[in-house]
């Protein structure tokens, strides 16, 4: 009998709360709501993925850093199945994923966009509270980030630059 046939999608699950996503290292791949779907058979474990977009340079670290985090379980047989069949949108993130932002740094997202898989229409001049100070007197200074998913803002009261999750 195998390791993968003893084990649980629920341990498997806990276990990959250690990989954490490498562009936001305080986030793990499952509170990010990357990990869509742990598939279980007697021989293999199957991990479902879907990157934040497509074109995300971190993928292949968080394949490497899948299957190193469950081969230290005694799971050696793991497949991660990249999936586009839906777009990630920040709705899979986590309440814990967004205070985690928050704490370190990074405006989170808003609570959902859209609560399907639809188009989401881009908003533009909304006021994003600041994570060091929760003031809302702040700027967009770039739209783009650090990593594609972030733009940065600017605080008027603390004067402090920071990062906002984007809503996608």
């Amino acid at each position: 009998m195998s390791a993968a046939a003893s084990i649980t999608r629920e341990q498997v699950l806990a276990w990959l709360e250690d990989v954490k996503d490498p562009e936001v290292p305080v986030l793990s791949v499952v509170e990010l709501g990357v990990v869509r779907d742990v598939l279980l058979d007697e021989d293999r474990v199957t991990v479902e993925i879907t990157p934040t977009y497509s074109g995300c340079p971190a993928l292949q670290v968080m394949e490497e850093d899948i299957i190193a985090a469950l081969a230290t379980h005694g799971v050696h047989d793991v497949k991660v199945r990249i999936v586009f069949r839906e777009a990630w949108t920040t709705a899979w993130m986590s309440d814990e994923a967004r205070e985690k932002l928050r704490a370190y740094g990074i405006a989170p997202p808003l609570v959902s966009v859209n609560d399907d898989t639809t188009l989401v229409p881009l908003r533009r001049a909304r006021i994003i509270a600041c994570p060091r100070c929760g003031s809302h007197r702040t700027v967009l200074k770039s739209e783009f980030g650090s990593t594609a998913c972030k733009s940065i803002h600017a605080c008027l009261e603390c004067r402090e630059p920071f990062d906002h999750f984007k809503d996608l």
